[in-house]
């Protein structure tokens, strides 16, 4: 553990491979977003849809894990799905907002966005489960999420009880989110930790653009 800290301690990156500027911002979060994301899909990022989603209990306790974008529009805000008596969704439906952390370490770049989250709509979630490959689907079926299990087998042994079996629907404990933003921070890395942070508010639905200091 000495080693590990002694590396930590003096672990240091510069950063320095673009700027954020006011001036080159749009005045839509949703249109920067876009603009930044289409820069990252030529990049060498594998997974850029990739984010961390942060929920709290009603008593104000975090946490935290990857899950992937699978829509992004102005009105259903970001989208990704889930088992809802999983944790994260357990901890929605106690406290409805949450916050969403994209890092892109290639280019530099993180974008932080807030919001309120709400079930999508039934019917949305059903076109999106059956646009998943079968044994994706299967895997929603089968797995009691954030619940403990005896092992592995478990699971094995669940999926080939629905191998056999021609049409798999949507189960009713499994479906979409949407998170509605009302606030987006962008921010580029700088050179000296004088990283670049805008941000954008919601205020009576227009958008206001501020810099935050690094």
């Amino acid at each position: 553990m000495e080693r590990l800290n002694e590396y930590l301690f003096a672990a240091r990156k510069d950063y320095e491979k673009d700027e954020l500027l006011e001036s080159k911002v749009d005045k839509n979060p949703f249109v920067q977003f876009e603009n930044w994301f289409e820069e990252i899909k030529s990049s060498t990022i594998e997974e850029p849809y990739a984010m961390t989603l942060a929920t709290c209990t009603k008593d104000g306790k975090p946490s935290a894990r990857i899950v992937l974008l699978r829509q992004m529009t102005e009105t259903m805000g970001f989208v990704f799905y889930t088992n809802y008596l999983s944790r994260k969704g357990l901890e929605i439906a106690e406290n409805p907002y949450g916050s969403l952390l994209f890092y892109w370490h290639e280019l530099e770049r993180q974008v932080r966005i807030e919001g309120k989250i709400a079930q999508l709509d039934p019917q949305t979630s059903d076109i999106y489960f059956q646009s998943r490959p079968r044994l994706s689907q299967i895997s929603a079926l089968i797995s009691p999420q954030s619940k403990k299990i005896p092992n592995r087998d478990y699971l094995l042994n669940e999926v080939k009880k629905w191998e056999s079996v021609e049409e798999l629907k949507r189960p009713d404990f499994w479906g979409g989110y949407q998170l509605i933003p009302d606030y987006f921070e962008f921010w580029q890395g700088r050179k000296s930790r004088l990283h670049d942070r805008i941000i954008y508010e919601k205020n009576n639905n227009h958008w206001l653009i501020s810099r935050l200091a690094p």
